[in-house]
């Protein structure tokens, strides 16, 4: 499966932006489907994964409820909601594709090319 990410910009500390990942080239609906993002100077982390069906979800700690993924398999697309940005928010996320249930990346068999989200004060 290919992945295009999408949907990064630049916003205001407090503001929200939506991601989108399209998939193409796979059955997009027997992945599980997960976003990281990586800061400069760090390692890459995870922010969210969600299961086939999209009734299962996972959230890294930290994000303490602002982030909202989900997915919609007639669109082969899965989405990150990010709400109340703030600028340790700042990252390049990537969306990926797996085959296991794991917040793990080396576990994901198929990456995007990552979206920049620059988050200001």
């Amino acid at each position: 499966v290919q992945l295009q990410a999408s949907g990064g910009g630049m916003v205001q500390a407090g503001g929200s932006l939506r991601l989108s990942c399209a998939a193409s080239g796979g059955t997009f609906s027997l992945y599980f489907m997960g976003w990281f993002r990586q800061a400069p100077g760090k390692e890459r982390e995870f922010v969210a994964l969600i299961t086939w069906s999209g009734s299962g979800k996972d959230y890294a700690d930290t994000l303490q409820g602002r982030f909202t993924i989900s997915r919609d398999n007639a669109k082969n697309t899965v989405y990150l909601q990010m709400n109340s940005l703030m600028p340790d928010d700042t990252a390049v996320y990537y969306c990926a594709a797996a085959t296991t249930y794991s917040r793990r990346a080396e576990l994901y068999d198929a990456w995007g090319q990552g979206t920049q989200v620059t988050v200001s004060s």
